[in-house]
């Protein structure tokens, strides 16, 4: 019998538990917690490989997908990304006796479930030495496979840091020098990796082009907006639609191209004017006998979420997927949402949950430590204290679905109008800590920080709302 999801994220080391936020049993708290881990939970790697791949005899379905084994003499398989352990695992689960060989790039070490897969270990969000073996490693497994040959891909969130292979002429420190800057600035994952692409060996495509003729099936889960394929994990096998002059004009953008090494300047310039090789585009034969499918996004957590929610009682209410831009601009909006419709608090005929979800990002100006989803729960009480509000009860919960936000070990936060009063008794003035860029350090003071160490999946955000009459 195949192990439950969660079975499998623990044999691969993955911490499941966090800091009970809950002050005492029940209430808020406790239903916001059950309602981000069904979310969690609904998009666990090994499952969503389970739900999307069958094999009967040497036919495997992926998805509205057929493949005959029996037509290739080898099977390859490269995972990579923070939930590359489980899906790699539960693909060859699958494959099982075909298998000739495959390799598991994750961030963090875990427990080898098998010795018939070669896992190494690199650095995310930061590049490192290992990330460039791991790059330099899977190109080596995409170029053995032939016509008659099958390579399996398994991509997740984290992937363009674990595989980074840079350019000719680019060495590793002046791309992770780009990458750090750009994350500083507060760049989008798909501004960030429209410029890593075009400084990268293995990204755009390029992946796919090492494989080509063989034949090459994605099973994507994504971390991005919009599900973008060219933009999760930087697309290192599916086209790109981005260009050398769209990475300058990011670069530009953010006050950066003036400060980049010389190097990087001289390749983008070389691109636009056609003395480099654009990435791969639309058309491109190499992607002839290329598919890829998407297993899970942030609609798949979110739905599990609002099933979660009614279970518990709640009005569950759909408010985005795509939430971007800047936390606190985010948190102005949501807020200024709350405080609306607690004029009508009284009249509402149940709680209600709202659900969203997204990825945003924080310009870091200060001092302190935190991430996107720590930085919007405290700019939210911030706005929320300055509207006042009342006559409801309210909880705010964000929380990344891989366990990390931004340089620190938490989660994610959540809060209440018990939180702004502990901080005031505490002496914390939570628009100090948000001048400083230290979310992280209020909410531990508060004892508001989730922690679940690294969940093995990545799908965005959640950000949970739970509302009632006071």
């Amino acid at each position: 019998m195949s192990p439950t999801g969660l079975a499998a994220r623990a044999r691969f080391g993955y911490s499941g538990g966090m800091i009970d936020p809950a002050r005492g049993k029940g209430g808020f708290p406790t239903d916001a917690e059950a309602i981000w881990r069904a979310a969690i939970a609904a998009v666990d790697p090994w499952t969503l490989v389970h739900e999307s791949v069958e094999r009967q005899g040497d036919v495997v379905r992926f998805r509205d997908k057929e493949i005959d084994l029996s037509a290739f003499d080898r099977v390859f398989v490269i995972s990579f990304g923070k939930a590359a352990a489980a899906m790699g695992e539960a693909l060859v689960s699958i494959i099982d006796e075909r298998l000739t060989s495959g390799l598991v790039v994750v961030p963090w070490p875990v427990g080898k479930e098998s010795s018939r897969l070669e896992y190494l270990e690199a650095s995310h969000p930061i590049p490192d030495a290992q990330s460039l073996e791991a790059a330099r490693r899977a190109v080596e497994i995409a170029a053995q496979a032939g016509e008659r040959d099958l390579l399996l891909v398994c991509i997740s969130g984290g992937g363009s840091a674990l595989l980074t292979l840079p350019a000719d002429g680019i060495t590793l420190d002046k791309k992770r020098r780009i990458t750090e800057d750009l994350l500083r600035a507060g760049a989008t994952i798909q501004e960030l990796n429209v410029v890593r692409k075009h400084l990268s060996g293995i990204k755009g495509g390029q992946l796919a082009r090492a494989a080509f003729p063989a034949t090459v099936v994605s099973l994507v889960v994504s971390d991005v907006v919009g599900d973008d394929l060219g933009t999760i994990a930087s697309g290192p096998a599916y086209w790109d639609a981005s260009t050398f002059a769209d990475a300058r004009a990011i670069l530009e953008c953010y006050g950066l191209w003036d400060g980049v090494p010389a190097m990087v300047r001289a390749r983008i310039e070389d691109g636009e004017r056609g003395r480099v090789p654009e990435t791969l585009k639309e058309g491109d034969p190499v992607f002839e006998r290329v598919s890829a499918f998407i297993i899970g996004d942030n609609m798949t957590a979110l739905r599990a979420a609002k099933h979660e929610a009614e279970k518990l009682g709640f009005e569950p209410i759909f408010l985005s997927s795509a939430d971007g831009g800047e936390a606190r601009r985010a948190a102005a909006g949501y807020s200024a949402f709350l405080a609306e419709l607690a004029c009508s608090a009284s009249s509402l005929p149940r709680p209600l949950c709202l659900l969203a979800g997204g990825e945003l990002t924080v310009t870091v100006k200060g001092r302190g430590r935190g991430g996107r989803n720590t930085e919007f729960v405290l700019a939210s009480i911030v706005d929320m204290e300055k509207a006042g509000v009342s006559g409801l009860d309210w909880l705010i919960l964000s929380i990344g679905t891989d366990g990390i936000d931004g340089p620190t070990d938490a989660a994610g936060a959540w809060a209440d109008p018990r939180t702004i009063r502990t901080a005031r008794a505490l002496g914390l003035n939570p628009a100090d800590y948000l001048a400083d860029n230290d979310a992280y350090g209020f909410f531990k003071q508060t004892g508001n920080l989730i922690m679940t160490g690294p969940t093995g999946t990545n799908v965005m955000d959640l950000r949970v709302f739970l509302l009632r009459a006071a």
